[in-house]
């Protein structure tokens, strides 16, 4: 099997896969999209919205901003953003401040609403890292490839919670674990059964 990276940058990368099986190719493709974890804003707590959005439109909206982090976080661990504006004032996802400098916005360029003369919005959010098949927010990307012949031509293209390549290795390493997990099972379960085998004799 080998993949050969045919134009990469940072939100989107094309390659050949060969030497493989349909079925492999899928797999991975699911994997990239489905099992790879990111980062994404699960709770809000409003302590002020006199906004003309209401707060479960606004929730929405702002846990789809896409987060970016740095390694050595726990799956469970939670990351607290807070965000305090006054109107008139255009709202966008770069006033979501981080407590944590490992974990912030991808972009801070979504707008996310306006406040008019004396309206105001003030709000804590939590955000988590889970697998993407949970919800799209923590999906990292898209992945999708079209077959030609023995050949698999893939386009990745992130979310911009990490690079492509990131998300593809990430991916990869996950499979690489599943697989051993599975050896270890069919090993465990073969040598149980020689070991039954050996005392039905035995009696």
């Amino acid at each position: 099997m080998e993949i050969s990276v045919e134009s990469e940058d940072s939100r989107r990368m094309s390659f050949a896969l060969t030497g493989s099986r349909a079925g492999f190719a899928n797999l991975l493709r699911r994997y990239a999209m489905n099992q790879v974890s990111t980062f994404a804003i699960d709770k809000v707590v409003f302590y002020e919205n006199t906004s003309s959005l209401f707060d479960e439109y606004l929730a929405h909206r702002i846990g789809l901003v896409p987060l970016k982090w740095a390694p050595g976080f726990k799956p469970e661990e939670e990351v607290v953003f807070t965000l305090e504006a006054s109107g008139p004032a255009s709202v966008n996802s770069g006033m979501l401040q981080s407590t944590q400098d490992k974990v912030k916005v991808a972009t801070e360029r979504i707008p996310l609403l306006k406040l008019m003369q004396d309206q105001n919005l003030r709000l804590e959010a939590k955000a988590i890292q889970v697998a993407g098949r949970k919800h799209a927010k923590w999906q990292a990307g898209l992945a999708a490839y079209e077959m030609d012949g023995n050949k698999f031509n893939f386009k990745v293209e992130s979310f911009m919670q990490m690079a492509p390549r990131d998300m593809l290795g990430r991916a990869i390493d996950m499979l690489e674990e599943k697989c051993e997990e599975l050896d270890t099972d069919l090993a465990s379960l073969s040598k149980g059964g020689k070991e039954s085998k050996k005392k039905k004799k035995e009696e």
